[in-house]
């Protein structure tokens, strides 16, 4: 019983990590999570002069939301940071609008 109990854990986990079905790809680093996540929200809080949000969506900033200035959660458009192999994939979900224009943004922190 414990061993399927586990097995449920792991799966939930993981689900928690992929990619909602409603963003755009934008490329890859080679760059850890939140090294990438980072850099996205003081690119945009610089430029905007506003705070920026993220918001980790599995522990340790595995996988991170950084929403665009003037976004809420959790819907708002945001840069989706999420591991791949070694590094990080990021996407751009563009919620509520204002997502064309960070997308550009976040290609100098790839």
């Amino acid at each position: 019983m414990k061993k399927i109990a586990l097995v449920i854990s792991a799966f939930t986990v993981c689900a928690c990590a992929q990619t909602p079905a409603d963003v755009q790809p934008i490329g890859q680093s080679r760059r850890a999570v939140p090294e990438v996540a980072q850099c996205i929200a003081q690119k945009w809080a610089d430029a905007s002069q506003t705070q920026v949000i993220s918001q980790a969506i599995m522990a340790n900033n595995a996988a991170v939301d950084v929403y665009v200035p003037g976004q809420q959660p959790p819907a708002g458009a945001a840069a989706i940071v999420r591991p791949q192999g070694g590094g990080s994939w990021v996407g751009m979900r563009s919620g509520g609008g204002g997502g064309s224009q960070a997308s550009a943004t976040v290609n100098a922190c790839l």
